[in-house]
């Protein structure tokens, strides 16, 4: 599951990180079947940056279920119960986009 998301603003960048690292990441590895989480910040990479901007943050979530359906659902559930705890350092306008993607292959 790849999450991309942003600060609401610069001035609390490290409000945001310090909540995502030793708050919502351990939150959300709590859920069976999400088994681990790496986390990237945007670079300027010169030519190669190409395209429409993008957020700021991207974070990478590992997941293994035999059936993926029973653990989003159960993901769904522990962010609603408040299980899974927001801050009001994350940006929601835009809303961070979350996308669950199927490996294909390794090299």
């Amino acid at each position: 599951m790849l999450v991309q998301s942003s600060p609401v603003s610069p001035e609390r960048e490290d409000e945001y990180n310090a909540w995502y690292d030793d708050e919502h990441i351990p939150d959300i590895l709590k859920v069976p079947g999400f088994v681990g989480a790496r986390r990237y910040r945007a670079r300027d990479a010169g030519p190669i940056n190409v395209g429409p901007a993008v957020p700021t943050y991207v974070a990478v979530y590992e997941l293994e279920s035999e059936n993926l359906a029973e653990t989003i659902r159960t993901f769904l559930e522990a962010s609603a119960a408040g299980g899974i705890r927001n801050s009001d350092a994350l940006a929601l306008d835009p809303l961070p986009v979350v996308t669950v993607y199927e490996l294909l292959s390794e090299h």
